[in-house]
C-alpha cells in the first residue's frame, strides 16, 4: 500500500523565549488525510507547535511547509496568520476563543471571513455578486450547523451556553473555514466523561466523513489512543517518539517521559499533572 504523502513538514524548528527553549530542532510531518495526535508532558512544546503552524509564533530557526490544495508548497513560517488561514489552516484553542456576546450563527459566519470578498461599495449595497456570495457562505455555515448538531442552539448567545457546547461551537467555527488542515488544541479540556466521548466522536466524524487532515493535542491518553492514526511524542521541545498508538504506548522513552521510570508490565501509561 502506498504511504500517504505529507501535506505539512516541520524541519529543524527552534523556538526560544529569552532563555527558555520551547522547541529545539523539531522535525515532523503530517500526512494527507490522517488524524495525528501530538502528545507529551506539560511544557513539552505541543501548543508552541500549533502556534508556529498557524503563525501566532515565529520560530527563530527552521521551516514549515504546507502543500496546498493546489499541490503547491507554501512556506508558512514566512506568512502572517491571516494568509495561513486563507490557505485552509484552521484551529481551536486551549482557552475558548469565541465572541461570547454574539450568536452561534454569527460566530460561524465569522469563520467564513477569509472567503468573503468584495469592497466597501459591494458590501454596502448588498446586490448582485455580493448577495450571491453571502447566500453561499450562509448555506455552507448551515451545513456545518447541521453536521455538528447545533441547530437547537443556532440563535443562542454563545456566552449563555454550557461549556461543552461552547467547545462544539468553537470546532464548528473552525470547520466553517472549510479547512485543508485542522489544528485542535485540547478539545476535551474541562469536559466530563460523557462530553469527552461526544467530542471524540465529532473529531472522528470530521476526519472520516469530511476527509479533513487533523492534528490534535490532548492530555487524555485514552481518547488519543482511541482516535488517532499516528502519534508524535514531544518532551522538552524535541520529538522523542512517533508511530501508531500501540507502538508509542509501549515505547520506553515515552514511558519514561510520562512516568519518570520504567513501568511494570501491568502499569498503565498516564500523563503527568
Amino acid at each position: 500500500m502506498r504511504q500517504p504523502s505529507s501535506i505539512l513538514e516541520l524541519t529543524e524548528l527552534s523556538l526560544r523565549f529569552g532563555g527558555v527553549t520551547a522547541l529545539s530542532g523539531l522535525s515532523m510531518e503530517v500526512r494527507e488525510a490522517e488524524l495525528l495526535a501530538l502528545i507529551g508532558p506539560n511544557g513539552a512544546g505541543k501548543t508552541s507547535v500549533l502556534n508556529c503552524i498557524s503563525g501566532l509564533y515565529r520560530a527563530q530557526e527552521g521551516s514549515i511547509t504546507l502543500t496546498g490544495r493546489d499541490g503547491a508548497p507554501h512556506a508558512l513560517h514566512r506568512l502572517a496568520p491571516h494568509r495561513i488561514a486563507a490557505l485552509g489552516v484552521a484551529r481551536t484553542f486551549q482557552n475558548i476563543e469565541l465572541f461570547k456576546h454574539m450568536t452561534v450563527l454569527d460566530n460561524l459566519m465569522l469563520g467564513r471571513h477569509v472567503h468573503m470578498k468584495g469592497g466597501v461599495l459591494g458590501g454596502g449595497i448588498y446586490l448582485g455578486r455580493q448577495r450571491r456570495r453571502e447566500i453561499e457562505h450562509r448555506r455552507y455555515v448551515e451545513e456545518v450547523i447541521d453536521f455538528m448538531n447545533l441547530e437547537p442552539l443556532r440563535s443562542a448567545v454563545v456566552g449563555s451556553l454550557a461549556y461543552g457546547n461552547q467547545r462544539l461551537v468553537e470546532m464548528a467555527r473552525a470547520l466553517a473555514l472549510d479547512p485543508h488542515l485542522l489544528l485542535l488544541d485540547e478539545p476535551t479540556a474541562g469536559m466530563n466523561a460523557e462530553e469527552k466521548e461526544s467530542m471524540a466522536r465529532f473529531i472522528l466524524d470530521v476526519h472520516e466523513e469530511r476527509g479533513i487532515t487533523v492534528v490534535v493535542i490532548d492530555h487524555d491518553i485514552d481518547v488519543i489512543m482511541d482516535i488517532s492514526d499516528r502519534v508524535v511524542v514531544l518532551d522538552f521541545g524535541r520529538r522523542i517518539a512517533q508511530g501508531t498508538p500501540e507502538q508509542v504506548r509501549n515505547d520506553p522513552a515515552v514511558i519514561d517521559a510520562y512516568l519518570g521510570h520504567a513501568r511494570g508490565e501491568d502499569e498503565p501509561v498516564r500523563a503527568k499533572h
